[in-house]
């Protein structure tokens, strides 16, 4: 592809963006109190039951709570730390943000979670780039008392005390069951575009939607494209699938993947290709309800970080938990985006990331 052409799929990807960006969204809550009780599936058992998640209505001191994110380069992340911002408020306590940049930086991860362990955090919630690759960490942390909680990335079983994350493998078979649906008796040849390799939840994803549509003989998977969930690398990777494969016409993968696609598409003259979130961030709803993705799934990833704080004030005080609580997944199409509780979905449009909270 010509550096030119290059330039004007990255210029029509970057209006695209800009103008999804400065939709309307949810309006600034004052606190979380309409968000509860939050229905879920407990898993601490191992099987998933269903439940209500109701946090604590304050914490017992204003604990020093130590959060790590893989990165704040979309509006999924910016939608945890939202939660986590608005939860630690709620209960009290003191929160301090990291972001490492990206799904390739494990390195800066361990180093910033070391920083966690020696600032004298009560508490670390981690999003974390890779549960194994934290493996150490975590040990680490449990000799020196210090609570883990995950939040919204899968890890290995019994790796923490508490954690929560959706199902993925189920996640990412609700997009599937929104495909097959949409297409009916048509052909689908689908690139699927996961997300970071080794991330855990990436892969996930991508085996609940590959299950789902095994065994539909109108459906065929190219190929599977792994890379970081960076809108500029994901283009990167729909161009390199647009010329590879003429016959490509359905894209599915991250929310920035569906962010790249709608410019990318546009460009090279496809209107006839399917583009499926797997995920949520900002530029979603706007994308769908403008006719340029066929749906998307949410996981609801603001109610995990308000879940992640709470979860951690309980492991300090001694308190019940639930060990692994699990956000049910809906997928998001026409027929179904006003149903969608969206102050738990995405941080309101006019609300700017905090990376630190001070208790009052």
């Amino acid at each position: 592809m010509t550096a030119r052409l290059t330039s004007r799929i990255a210029l029509a990807t970057a209006t695209s963006l800009a103008v999804l960006a400065a939709a309307a969204g949810p309006a600034a809550a004052e606190d979380s109190a309409s968000w509860w009780p939050f229905p879920v599936y407990d898993a601490s058992s191992g099987t998933p039951t269903e439940a209500e998640y109701t946090p604590l209505e304050k914490a017992d001191k204003a604990y020093n709570i130590c959060v790590l994110f893989p990165h704040m380069k979309d509006s999924f992340w910016v939608a945890v730390a939202y939660g986590i911002v608005t939860q630690a408020k709620a209960e009290n306590v003191n929160m301090n943000l990291y972001e490492a940049g990206g799904y390739e930086n494990l390195p800066k991860q361990i180093s910033q979670f070391d920083d966690c362990m020696a600032s004298g955090a009560d508490a670390i919630v981690v999003g974390a780039i890779s549960g194994a690759g934290l493996t150490q960490k975590f040990a680490e942390a449990a000799e020196k008392k210090i609570p883990v909680v995950g939040v919204t990335n899968p890890l290995p079983k019994d790796a923490l005390p508490a954690a929560n994350y959706v199902d993925f493998v189920a996640m990412g078979g609700v997009t599937a069951k929104g495909l097959l649906s949409a297409i009916g008796d048509e052909e689908a040849n689908v690139v699927t575009f996961p997300g970071p390799a080794g991330s855990g939840w990436a892969e996930d994803f991508n085996k609940g939607f590959k299950d789902t549509v095994e065994g539909h003989d109108n459906v065929k998977i190219l190929d599977e494209k792994f890379g970081d969930s960076g809108v500029a690398v994901q283009l990167k990777l729909i161009q390199d699938a647009l010329q590879t494969y003429p016959e490509m016409n359905v894209i599915w993968g991250t929310a920035p993947t569906a962010e790249a696609a709608i410019g990318a598409v546009q460009l090279a003259g496809r209107p006839d290709i399917k583009i499926i979130s797997s995920y949520e961030n900002q530029a979603m709803l706007d994308a769908l309800n403008g006719g340029q993705i066929l749906a998307f799934a949410t996981q609801y990833p603001v109610a995990e970080g308000a879940m992640a704080i709470d979860q951690a004030v309980r492991l300090i005080e001694g308190k019940d938990v639930m060990k692994l609580a699990q956000p049910k997944a809906d997928v998001i199409d026409e027929t179904t985006a006003k149903d969608l509780n969206m102050d738990l979905v995405l941080a309101p449009a006019d609300w700017n990331p905090e990376y630190s909270v001070k208790a009052k």
